[in-house]
């Protein structure tokens, strides 16, 4: 019995691979394997799984160079497993595509609740035109914001930025990508002025703006949305 969603696992160590088969199956997934990024990408085209677990110390070939080739066509999450953690290597992953990453040795639960925010944010569905997190919702039809039915005055940055980390729940958006996204190229190095903007949000949004439940901050990389 499984719950209807596959993981394809790619990674050369045995070890792992037998920790993942073990947590996932407990968790009723159906788990496939790769050990080298070749492998991987047959098996990610043939099987076509909901989501893939990607180590980027391959024998093969670089893991980067594996999830850019991914990116080319596959369309669901990617979460990376590495020993890698510094934050260039990681700012790296997430903008060639990754939704997440973890560094090992990694925390069995962690990893499974990361599976499921990725996996609750493929099978939302993208016509929905409001969606609830907390006591507050937003309408993307009509860009009203409330917080416990009360409307939210937004700046028109200030929505468009919210609605980025929210039409990316759960996956880990760095600096540069959104700075982008709602500024422009040329603002891509401002991450002082990201910061800024964040905070304002969170102080209409959060319950504490000190301890925020949403907006999170991945330290050195950038920002995730949670909305459970």
């Amino acid at each position: 019995m499984n719950n209807g969603f596959s993981i394809l696992v790619i990674d050369d160590e045995a070890q792992i691979r037998k920790l993942l088969e073990i947590a996932l199956e407990a968790n009723e997934y159906r788990v496939l394997f790769a050990t080298n990024g070749k492998e991987g990408i047959t098996m990610a085209a043939s099987h076509q799984p909901d989501l893939i677990l990607l180590d980027l110390g391959l024998p093969d070939e670089d893991g980067q160079s594996i999830l850019k080739k991914l990116r080319e066509w596959f369309i669901n999450p990617i979460i990376i497993l590495s020993v890698k953690s510094t934050e260039e290597e990681i700012v790296k992953a997430l903008d060639n595509g990754a939704n997440d990453y973890m560094t090992k040795p990694f925390r069995t639960q962690e990893l499974l609740a990361r599976i499921r925010t990725a996996l609750r944010s493929k099978t939302s569905s993208s016509n929905e035109t409001i969606q609830v997190f907390g006591s507050c919702s937003i309408d993307f039809a009509s860009r009203i914001v409330k917080n416990r039915e009360e409307i939210v005055k937004l700046t028109a940055t200030e929505y468009n930025l919210l609605a980025l980390l929210i039409k990316n729940d759960g996956r880990v958006l760095t600096h540069q990508y959104i700075l982008k996204e709602i500024w422009g190229q040329s603002y891509s190095e401002q991450t002082q002025y990201l910061r800024v903007f964040v905070a304002q949000l969170r102080k209409k949004i959060e319950e504490d703006a000190n301890h925020p439940k949403f907006i999170i901050t991945e330290s050195g990389v950038g920002y995730r949305f949670n909305s459970s």
